[in-house]
């Protein structure tokens, strides 16, 4: 406590509790390190402990690989890591918030997507069904119809062909899970109270160039930098909570911070009072605190047998509650997530464009088989030019195409009953010409 002998604090509670279990009295005296005013360099506490200056360091001490290279730790007494504190805002619902669950590239794709399963659909359906012929107006009328009307299954024309309905059914169950999607984040986005923040993860701090606050003395600046790649020169580091809140709010323009990165716990002792800021993302390192002590001490290993009797009797956890709980800010926002993107449903998209094209494809040899059967290839004259003989045979497969099936199977029907009675014909004059 500032102004007397007495130290007290989350982990001296924890060390005295873990000696008071020990089989055997240990003595001891505190001796407080660094100035009382700014974190100490916990890096450099660590070496004391290893060269003999300390017989052992008690305090918020991370477990990392460099540090236990010099010093034995004891069992983590509560858990840690990485995490990032940023500067929020409250999201406000507008007029325009039916658009927010997707992005404008979902928007894009999706409303593609409408209008190509429609026209599959008309192109597959137009030489048997009835209700996708007429005149060139009523069609198009009738693909857009179609198309938008299956988001809401309210669609009334009913498809005949198999790959027809094959492709229906495949673009139902993409538009059901579409639907249900946005269904849920609009949901959200009108009930929920959200928080948004520029800053959405260490991915987008890893990608600018945005100054980064960091606790002096920490173990995340050589973490950031050796790990992540993180320039050195965007890291500022900050004493205290005052300095976190002032550097947070002035921003990375105005010689600021985007980001706070500490570990979880400082953070969570910081947002009991700051209810302006929040933990965006989640805690990209696992880490715990732990007491350091000499390479080889038996100290280590029996503190860390009482700390875990500590935590199964149910005392570690009300030290924790009694330090490190705070009621000052109670705020019960969540941080806004992202918008659905393409990336979500692009699985999807790329099973109904794959069943568009194999249905497109298998339609296209059934008619071309048709087409050959009903209009045998002709042998054309040798003087004819062979781009107008393609020309007119393409011409005459597109109309083809475009005619009613039934249509062909009766004038089919027709022209093979006429053969068969030219047939007929020549046979009878035959028999009278080689008659007595």
């Amino acid at each position: 406590m500032p102004g007397t002998d007495i130290i007290s604090g989350y982990c001296i509670d924890v060390f005295v509790a873990a000696v008071n279990l020990l089989p055997y009295p240990i003595p001891y005296k505190f001796i407080p390190f660094g100035d009382g005013h700014q974190n100490p360099n916990y890096n450099k506490l660590v070496e004391l402990v290893a060269s003999g200056d300390f017989d052992a360091a008690v305090g918020d001490i991370s477990i990392v690989t460099n540090r236990t290279k010099i010093v034995d730790f004891t069992q983590p007494y509560i858990d840690s890591g990485l995490v990032i504190l940023a500067p929020v805002k409250q999201h406000h619902s507008d007029a325009w918030a039916f658009l927010q669950p997707f992005t404008v590239e979902m928007w894009c794709v999706t409303g593609v997507f409408f209008l190509v399963v429609g026209a599959v659909v008309w192109i597959l359906e137009h030489r048997i069904n009835d209700q996708f012929r007429g005149p060139p107006k009523r069609q198009i009328v009738t693909v857009f119809w179609f198309s938008f009307s299956t988001l809401f299954f309210a669609h009334k024309e009913t498809t005949v062909s198999t790959l027809g309905r094959a492709v229906l059914i495949i673009w139902l169950f993409v538009v059901l899970i579409i639907q249900s999607s946005y269904t849920a984040s609009l949901t959200s986005i009108l009930t929920v109270q959200h928080l948004s923040s520029p800053v959405k993860g260490i991915d987008s701090l890893i990608h600018s160039n945005d100054p980064i606050g960091i606790q002096v003395g920490s173990f995340a600046e050589n973490y950031l930098v050796e790990e992540l790649g993180i320039a050195r020169s965007r890291l500022k580091v900050l004493g205290t909570p005052e300095e976190y809140a002032r550097a947070l709010e002035l921003g990375p323009s105005n010689d600021g911070v985007a980001a706070v990165i500490d570990e979880q716990p400082y953070i969570e002792i910081f947002l009991s009072t700051e209810c302006s800021f929040a933990i965006v993302g989640s805690q990209f390192t696992r880490n715990g605190w732990g007491f350091a002590f000499p390479r080889d001490s038996s100290l280590a290993v029996d503190l860390s047998t009482a700390i875990l009797a500590l935590s199964e009797n149910g005392d570690l956890q009300r030290i924790h509650d009694k330090w490190l709980t705070r009621s000052g800010c109670t705020q019960s926002t969540d941080l806004e997530s992202d918008r659905l993107d393409l990336g979500s449903f692009w699985g999807l998209f790329l099973i109904c464009g794959m069943a568009c094209t194999v249905a497109l494809i298998i339609y296209f040899f059934l008619m071309l088989r048709q087409f050959l059967r009903h209009y045998p290839v002709e042998e054309t004259d040798s003087s004819g030019q062979g781009s107008s003989r393609s020309a007119r045979s393409l011409h005459s497969f597109f109309s083809f195409v475009d005619e009613k099936e039934e249509d062909v199977k009766n004038r089919s029907k027709r022209k093979q009953m006429q053969q068969a009675g030219n047939n007929n014909a020549d046979i009878e004059s035959e028999h009278r010409f080689v008659s007595p």
